[in-house]
């Protein structure tokens, strides 16, 4: 079988068996459970806590010790059994510890085959830059394809005990989508034992120095201060990476409690209208190697930024109807270049600068100080900053104010990025991979 479509079989599963939940597990717990604002950050922020523990072990474990593909097979298949467990859960408090070692198990896998990807794709003598794209795109695909699943077949547990459009009924609604991402997960991790041998390219004998010793290398590169910058801005940026997971699906569904809105495709199909991000993403995954090398890292992570910017501003103004489905519509298609330019740029930035010999442990890096320290402070203080200043009299929720003030948020840190980093772009130094 072609080694690529192998990999891309992967990229689509990797995402699937997380879109399967993800944003639709605010609406689960906020409005089905009738949890509050700062229960669900808890809860969210254990993707966060999870992103700074185990992806630097991982990258210590796939750089020195294990293959790659037998270290991501058992870690898909451990986060598939504890999604099992959480349609059970009926305490916010325990669903915590749950989510939290199914994340321990989960986020690592995210930098994991974006580096095995890397690897399987330089072993064969295969241009990373070029071809990196065209298979994580597929990714968002899985990604798109479960969140449907997902909402046209009501398996959110959130609108109606229908299921399959109206031939199937349960006599109580359940939160399918766990069982989903469960499933999918333990197929993955299955299929990753199949994948072409990937063992440790740095020998922990020929170890210098306590840090390279412990695998703990990758901090060195917080000594270059470039690299730091990056890291550091990479860090505030993941704050805001997570918020539109958290909390789009939960906004738009919302309005359901507002007779003129109640019944609009938007409403009765909020997660439809919220994978319209990652149908965005899809094409702006495809333009990042023109964008990486004619502009350079730092210009396409300011894009990146000022996306973000418009992507918070447009929510602001955004309602299901009119013009305000239009800037839903804005907003999510705005998405695709935010979330890209960050998350994919980043992570081939991080590929091309660092030392084949630690290029696993790196990536753990960036991934801990994204979606590990960046998560945990995105999810705490917006969970913390809607329930003070955000939720009405009435108890409904001031969206409007709460996007606006992200927006401004991501516009700060756009604007000491630009002022900050430095970087002179070479663009024959992008797309040099060698292993």
């Amino acid at each position: 079988m072609n080694i690529k479509f192998r990999l891309t079989l992967l990229s689509f599963l990797q995402f699937f068996v997380w879109g399967a939940w993800l944003t639709t597990i605010a609406t689960y717990c906020l409005s089905t459970k009738g949890w509050t604002f700062p229960q669900f950050g808890a809860i969210f922020s254990t993707l966060g806590i999870a992103s700074i523990i185990t992806p630097p072990i991982v990258g210590i474990l796939v750089d020195k010790y294990i293959n790659s593909e037998k270290l991501y097979g058992i870690l898909h298949i451990l986060y598939g059994i504890m999604m099992f467990f959480v349609p059970g859960i009926n305490d916010p408090e325990q669903l915590y510890w749950i989510i939290l070692i199914a994340m321990f198990f989960y986020m690592p896998t995210i930098s994991l085959s974006y580096s095995l990807i890397y690897r399987v794709l330089s072993d064969n003598n295969s241009d990373v830059v070029t071809n990196f794209p065209k298979i994580r795109v597929w990714g968002t695909v899985g990604f798109i394809i479960a969140m449907w699943i997902t909402n046209f077949t009501n398996f959110d547990y959130t609108q109606s005990d229908i299921l399959s459009f109206n031939f199937i009924k349960l006599a109580t609604p359940t939160p399918l989508q766990f069982y989903i991402a469960s499933a999918g997960a333990i197929i993955l991790g299955l299929y990753a034992f199949t994948l072409p041998s990937c063992p440790p390219e740095n020998n922990k004998k020929d170890a210098n120095g306590i840090l390279e010793k412990l695998g703990l290398n990758a901090f060195v590169l917080f000594k270059n201060p470039k690299m730091a910058s990056f890291f550091i801005f990479s860090m505030f940026l993941g704050a805001a990476l997570q918020l539109t997971n958290m909390y789009a699906d939960v906004f738009i569904d919302s309005f359901k409690n507002i007779a003129a809105y109640k019944d609009s495709f938007a409403v009765k199909y909020s997660t439809v209208i919220v994978s319209i991000s990652q149908i965005s993403e899809t094409l702006f995954i495809l333009a990042i190697p023109f964008f990486l090398k004619k502009y350079g890292i730092k210009k396409v992570m300011l894009m990146s930024m000022l996306a973000w910017v418009l992507r918070f501003g447009l929510f602001s103004v955004g309602y299901p109807t009119g013009f305000g489905l239009f800037a839903l519509i804005l907003s999510m298609i705005v998405y695709g270049m935010a979330f890209d330019f960050f998350n994919i740029s980043g992570s081939l930035f991080v590929e091309t600068s660092t030392d084949s010999k630690l290029r696993g442990s790196a990536q753990g890096l960036f991934m801990m100080m994204t979606n590990g320290i960046g998560a945990i402070i995105g999810s705490k203080a917006s969970g913390f900053i809607i329930e003070k200043y955000f939720i009405n009299t009435d108890g409904s929720t001031n969206w409007s104010g709460a996007w606006l003030t992200f927006s401004i948020y991501a516009l700060v840190i756009a604007i000491l990025f630009g002022i900050f980093f430095k970087h002179k772009h070479n663009p024959e130094a992008i797309g040099n991979v060698s292993h």
